[in-house]
């Protein structure tokens, strides 16, 4: 097969930290879509998954669990495969971080990058967030808070190899400029330009020696390796990059460049910054296509194992069908977008579209084709097609082929439901039931049901990459075997149904939901599987909980230089494209002044007007997000929780604290 057939896709490989949620699902199950879609468009097709699994956080949770790291994740990791199996993902490789294959290979490019000076020892002090294994400068944090997942982070001071990432900085941007769909969507890429790499790239911590699981650096075990950099790497290693075997040189060659890199927003950055600044160093060529989606929300908020708020995909599949399950990840929001999942929608979906839509133009059809036809696909005149419907299948074809190959899921479902529309439309049109009373409408009325059958057909073959039972059920429903009326090249052809074959009208294929009850059991299965994972989130032993590290002791003189003092909050606004950070006009009395702070996950903009709050005063202005704050507010956390530090409203404005 020619080497423009080849087509590789890959998700991020995942954190089994704990159970996968249904965020974690949303991006498998696109993958799927698209890895079937290619598959059927003739693609050789290598779709690349698997786990994450070295890291600072994977030791503390194994340690609490009283086990070994490597214990740990390979419980965690055959649940995981279980999870994909119930969704039918056809996944071709699954790689490991822990397995030797992926190792020795990342021991070899750390070697490489050293040996050209790419990478030198030095000493890191900054911020750093274990849940999200990324660094930060003080220039990116004002409250203590990880830009990327919000939660608390800790102030480090550690030995540390570095990458030298203003080297390839100019190129990264030139690539950006003579590429343009490197990122998409495009806002992706505005957002990495505008708060990552114009106010400066800094070189990259990329070894730990605070902590012993990972991958060791060579000739030097005390450090083990920045988890982004063993991580990234996958996209490689799992290919046969560095291999010795002829065979894996041939794969990786035939694979390499990646088509697409499917990964959620919020690991955007180390996947368009780091992972291309790695491949100019190593001189490969880049991926063709990094794809950000957004997050399936739940009452606002991302999903989030620390918080508790995620939901447990197994319920929901084993109570409504895989296919309804899949169906409603990939319509209901534009992928890219971040959309919300709430159990009416969900509900709604599946009766309006499955039950209502295509399930009844399926049952109607066969039924009819029973009792008007003895159950067999008619013969047809092609001169009483309804030519309005056959172009619309040709159209919906072609439309659907581009808006798969542009990764838009949701509005490539949206073409293939015009067409089941039209469907139910031409029966109403047409009535069946009166054209069967006239014997001299006979051919009319065969006509009328083969153009259902056949639109039936079409839309069973355009949704094979999407749900991936419902087509063969189908299928068996309209007679038909896996043959020249399956293959794709069929579509092309409106009528190419064959006449004769047995229908069969069984059961309606997606029987109606009763709305209010099943909201009801599916707010359950959400309430039940919030408190599985808060409760398993604070079984955490004593011991662990002692480990947070302290701060280090200053004097009353180090403490005076920082000024504190009382400010009322005249006017808070969001900030555009910033999830996290809220923008507080502030009256310190004597003058006022703008603070961004990143509450706005614990506040509401309206609660916040007139409270006064605990500013410092005296910090350096800092940008973010392209607006300056001017200070820093006070506030209180202890995990997921935070509650802003606030003063009696009888104190003036600009008040001293001490």
């Amino acid at each position: 097969m020619s080497k423009e057939k080849a087509f590789y896709l890959t998700t991020p490989i995942y954190y089994p930290s704990d159970r996968l949620h249904i965020g974690h699902t949303y991006t498998t199950v696109a993958g799927d879509a698209m890895a079937r879609y290619k598959r059927l468009r003739g693609y050789d097709v290598m779709y690349l998954t698997g786990t994450d699994e070295h890291g600072q956080k994977i030791q503390k949770k194994a340690q609490a669990a009283g086990k070994t790291p490597q214990a740990f994740v390979d419980e965690i990791v055959v649940g995981i495969r279980e999870l994909w199996d119930k969704l039918d993902i056809t996944y071709d490789d699954f790689i490991r971080t822990t397995e030797e294959r992926h190792k020795t290979i990342v021991q070899k490019i750390f070697q490489q990058l050293l040996d050209q000076d790419d990478i030198y020892l030095g000493e890191y002090e900054g911020w750093y967030c274990v849940d999200c294994e990324a660094f930060f400068t003080d220039r990116q944090i004002t409250d203590g808070r990880c830009l990327d997942c919000g939660r608390p982070i800790e102030k480090i001071r550690e030995q540390s190899y570095f990458f030298r990432m203003s080297k390839y900085v100019d190129r990264l941007v030139k690539y950006y400029e003579e590429h343009p769909t490197f990122i998409e969507p495009e806002s992706r890429k505005n957002e990495m330009l505008q708060n990552f790499i114009k106010p400066g790239l800094e070189d990259l911590s990329i070894s730990r020696s605070t902590f012993d699981w990972g991958i060791p650096v060579p000739n030097d075990p005390k450090h083990v390796m920045y988890v982004w950099l063993d991580a990234l790497a996958n996209y490689i290693t799992a290919i046969g990059y560095r291999g010795d075997d002829p065979k894996l040189i041939e794969k990786f060659h035939r694979y390499w460049p990646a088509d697409v890199h499917l990964v959620g927003k919020d690991i955007v950055r180390f996947h368009v910054i780091y992972w291309p600044i790695f491949l100019m160093a190593l001189g490969l060529p880049l991926p063709k296509k990094v794809f950000a989606h957004g997050f399936f929300m739940v009452k606002g908020e991302k999903m989030s194992k620390s918080k508790g708020n995620v939901i447990n995909p197994v319920p929901l599949i084993d109570r409504y069908g895989l296919d309804a399950y899949r169906y409603y990840l990939l319509r209901e929001v534009p992928f890219g977008a971040d959309g919300s999942f709430t159990p009416s929608t969900f509900v709604e979906r599946v009766n309006a579209d499955l039950a209502n839509d295509l399930g009844n133009l399926l049952h109607r059809t066969v039924t009819m084709v029973g009792k008007y036809h003895q159950g067999k696909v008619p013969a047809y005149d092609r001169v009483l097609f309804d030519q309005e419907l056959v172009d619309l299948a040709q159209q919906t074809v072609e439309r659907f082929e581009q808006a798969m190959e542009e990764m838009q899921f949701s509005q490539a479902i949206q073409e293939v439901w015009k067409l089941v529309r039209a469907g139910n439309r031409l029966i109403e049109k047409e009535q069946p039931w009166v054209l069967a009373k006239e014997p001299a409408q006979e051919a009319r009325l065969h006509t009328v049901l083969y153009q259902l059958l056949e639109v039936l057909r079409i839309t069973s073959l355009l949704i094979q990459p999407i749900m991936t039972q419902t087509p063969r059920s189908i299928w068996a429903k309209l007679g038909l075997e896996q043959g020249d009326a399956t293959a794709w090249t069929s579509l092309h052809s409106f009528g190419s149904l064959p006449v004769g074959l047995s229908t069969n009208k069984g059961k309606p294929l997606f029987p109606r939901l009763e709305a209010e009850e099943e909201v009801e059991v599916i707010e359950k299965m959400i309430a039940d599987s919030t408190a599985a994972y808060q409760q398993g989130a604070t079984q955490t032993p004593k011991d662990e909980v002692e480990e947070k590290p302290q701060a280090a002791e200053i004097n009353i003189e180090q403490f005076a230089q920082v000024e504190l003092r009382v400010a009322e909050v005249l006017q808070v606004d969001r900030i555009p494209k910033a999830d996290r950070l809220l923008k507080l006009q502030l009256d310190l009395g004597t003058q006022k002044r703008q603070v961004v702070s990143g509450i706005a996950q614990y506040y509401q903009p309206e609660e916040l007007v007139g409270k006064k709050v605990v500013c410092v005063t005296n910090l350096k202005p800092v940008k973010l997000r392209g607006e300056w704050s001017h200070g820093m507010i006070l506030a209180a956390s202890e995990g997921d929780q935070l509650v802003l530090t606030t003063v009696d409203a009888e104190i003036p404005n600009g008040a001293k604290v001490s």
